[in-house]
């Protein structure tokens, strides 16, 4: 039943070819992590301006090659392949050959999601709405079945939960946090309110 879903789903998405979601889609597939989460958080980062974020970032994107593991075990194929309908992006046989379950795109985009939320959570709402929408663009692209955004989806959450009990992480995102309310104060965006404050 979840494999004739995800097949519905697949042919479904495919009239989203030519609009909107369809182009941020195609903008999802690569590009820079900056980029992709500027809007959502308030401000645009760069390696310069956050450098202790950025090795933070490269660091836990090694934490995610487990989902590597996961496509090699599972050996699922790709939704598109055995059709002639379209994806958003190309179809290469490096692509072809890199199993569908789970999504890697949407591991990295719920699991910077949760990172750079607990960062500014003056801006968590906007985060993880965005950290969503970035995986749920790989079904909507059709180079992903729904089922591998779901299951990339967790990823993302459970890598992030499993990275709380490193101390070298708390240490770096306590170094982060500072890096990051500074640039967003910069950019004028609104800083975090005790939990207890009272609007004057």
């Amino acid at each position: 039943p979840r494999d004739r879903a995800n097949a519905e789903v697949f042919r479904e998405t495919r009239a989203l070819q030519g609009t909107p979601r369809w182009d941020l889609a195609t903008a999802d597939v690569s590009g820079d992590k900056y980029d992709h989460f500027a809007q959502a958080l308030g401000v645009r980062l760069t390696p310069e301006t956050a450098p202790v974020l950025t090795a933070l970032l490269d660091r836990s994107g090694n934490d995610r090659s487990v989902v590597g593991v996961a496509k090699d075990h599972w050996g699922t194929k790709r939704p598109y392949l055995g059709t002639d309908l379209p994806i958003c992006e190309a179809k290469s046989d490096h692509l072809a050959g890199n199993p569908d379950y789970p999504s890697g795109h949407s591991a990295h985009g719920m699991h910077i999601a949760m990172i750079l939320a607990e960062l500014a959570p003056q801006r968590a709402n906007a985060l993880y709405a965005r950290g969503r929408e970035f995986a749920e663009s790989r079904f909507v692209c059709g180079s992903h079945t729904y089922s591998a955004v779901e299951a990339g989806i967790l990823s993302g959450a459970v890598i992030y939960g499993a990275e709380q009990r490193s101390d070298v992480f708390r240490r770096d995102m306590e170094a982060a946090r500072a890096e990051v309310q500074a640039a967003l104060a910069k950019a004028g965006v609104a800083p975090v309110r005790a939990p207890n404050a009272t609007a004057p």
